[in-house]
């Protein structure tokens, strides 16, 4: 079936490139003659530092622009982005989008792939034992914390003559949310003086 008759019967997802350059004096002739090769139905082209998503509109375009099953193309890696939390950031979105992303300069980078999909898992699971390492980083930072005498919890926002009188008329029997608007402070901040006095 040829390449029109696939696209027309909706039997083959979009391709849709990307290619980028820092300066305008730099040529994207390399890029686009390579995402031309691989049947790109659309190419988005940026002219920006690869620093962040913000300054590549183009590219912000072609993951917007990306249907289900649909596969991003990108002509070189390093021009998409310069830092790998960004790019893992790409990656997660692309997905999110339930597309795919190829990298023709990076073959692992390739989610139609055993080797890319491996790449993947690879990652998450880096990241979500990155994760675990920080709540337990937290958890032990809290109990050495705790053993230091320090009190955990939210600070409360009425000083200590605010707090005396506060929790004498709350044990009078003065409704909490009342309380909360005389002194200025949530419901939720009067009912903590009952746990605290």
């Amino acid at each position: 079936m040829s390449r029109t008759k696939e696209i027309s019967s909706g039997l083959r997802n979009r391709r849709i490139g990307y290619a980028r350059v820092s300066t305008k004096k730099q040529e994207l002739e390399r890029q686009l003659r390579a995402l031309k090769a691989q049947r790109c139905d659309e190419i988005f082209k940026d002219t920006a530092s690869g620093k962040s998503l913000v300054g590549r509109p183009q590219l912000r375009k072609a993951i917007d622009a990306l249907a289900p099953g649909d596969e991003l193309v990108i002509a070189e890696w390093d021009r998409c982005t310069r830092s790998m939390w960004d790019g893992l950031q790409i990656i997660k979105e692309i997905i999110e989008a339930d597309a795919v992303i190829r990298v023709l300069d990076r073959s692992y980078i390739d989610l139609t792939t055993p080797m890319g999909r491996g790449f993947m898992a690879f990652i998450s699971a880096m990241a979500e034992d990155e994760r675990l390492r920080i709540i337990k980083r937290t958890h032990e930072g809290r109990q050495i914390a705790r053993e230091a005498g320090v009190k955990m919890g939210p600070k409360f926002k009425l000083n200590e003559v605010q707090r005396i009188e506060a929790s004498k008329r709350l044990a009078d029997g003065e409704d909490p949310g009342h309380l909360g608007k005389v002194f200025g402070v949530s419901r939720a901040t009067i009912y903590r003086l009952r746990t605290t006095s």
